[in-house]
């Protein structure tokens, strides 16, 4: 893959959340602080988080984070939707950082290529390294991972454009097993329906949230299939999923949910957010 030795430029800051340090430090930790979890059942290995503007899910996203709060991983792999139109399947970056406000974040080049080269055997392509993506879902968590977690830790960027079962079970797959015995943990960023009236919008999300709590990887992907609930992330839901379970995970809870409607009190046409914490006990 052709990569380049610079800092991924961020294309959502100061829009998407602040471009002060100090203040967005302040509301990501006031995100974090204010959750409230139940408790958990074991290790944390993965957790699904939502990706709109802080504004709108940070308050979701604080339950997710807040989970990671105590843990020292060596790398956290991100898996996010690629919503702008690359033709690839599955895309990376081709920088050697990303940039927050909050500091630079190195990218795990090594784990990428191992990565890739497992993708190449299964599905007969890899990754696609891009440079100055304007992608917002997975840079949106890193600030979160940024205030959550204790020590530096190195960052596995993956973006889905194909969110088909056979590219998002292969990658959870090799994901899982490239990170075995290592001290990782996996980030799923998705949001949920998008602009349905906030009855609707619930009762479609309960069905993904459903899937989610019983670790039902391919039941996130046909929920979809079958018009009965939404993801944007579906894919990367589902890839992140398929690892959990491969790296012992045996438990999801459901620890937070709304929409935008319940920050904007507008509820005729609304975007879910949830929020999930996956452990192994």
């Amino acid at each position: 893959m052709k990569t380049i030795s610079d800092t991924r430029p961020s294309p959502i800051v100061g829009q998407w959340y602040s471009s002060d340090a100090r203040n967005l430090s302040a509301q990501v930790d006031g995100y974090i602080d204010a959750a409230q979890l139940p408790k958990l059942s074991g290790d944390v290995v993965a957790i699904m988080a939502p990706h709109a503007g802080h504004r709108y899910s940070g308050p979701v996203a604080g339950f997710s984070f807040s989970a990671l709060r105590g843990l020292n991983p060596e790398i956290v792999a991100v898996i996010s939707p690629m919503h702008q139109p690359y033709r690839e399947p599955i895309l990376t970056t081709a920088h050697a950082a990303y940039e927050t406000p909050l500091g630079s974040i190195p990218v795990d080049k090594e784990t990428i290529e191992r990565l890739d080269v497992k993708l190449q055997e299964k599905l007969g392509f890899g990754f696609t390294a891009v440079s100055n993506d304007t992608e917002h879902s997975l840079e949106i968590e890193l600030p979160f991972l940024q205030r959550a977690l204790e020590e530096p830790f190195s960052l596995l960027p993956i973006m889905l454009r194909d969110q088909s079962a056979r590219v998002a079970k292969t990658l959870g797959e090799s994901l899982a097993s490239i990170l075995s015995g290592r001290d990782a943990v996996l980030v799923a960023s998705t949001d949920l329906s998008h602009f349905y009236p906030q009855h609707l919008a619930k009762v479609l999300d309960t069905e993904v949230l459903n899937k989610v709590a019983s670790l039902d990887p391919q039941g996130v992907l046909d929920i979809e299939e079958q018009g009965k609930g939404f993801a944007c992330g579906r894919g990367a839901l589902a890839a992140v999923l398929w690892a959990a379970i491969d790296l012992g995970a045996n438990d999801a809870q459901i620890v937070n949910y709304a929409t935008s409607g319940d920050i904007t009190g507008d509820f005729s046409q609304v975007v879910g957010y949830g929020a999930a914490v996956i452990t192994r006990s």
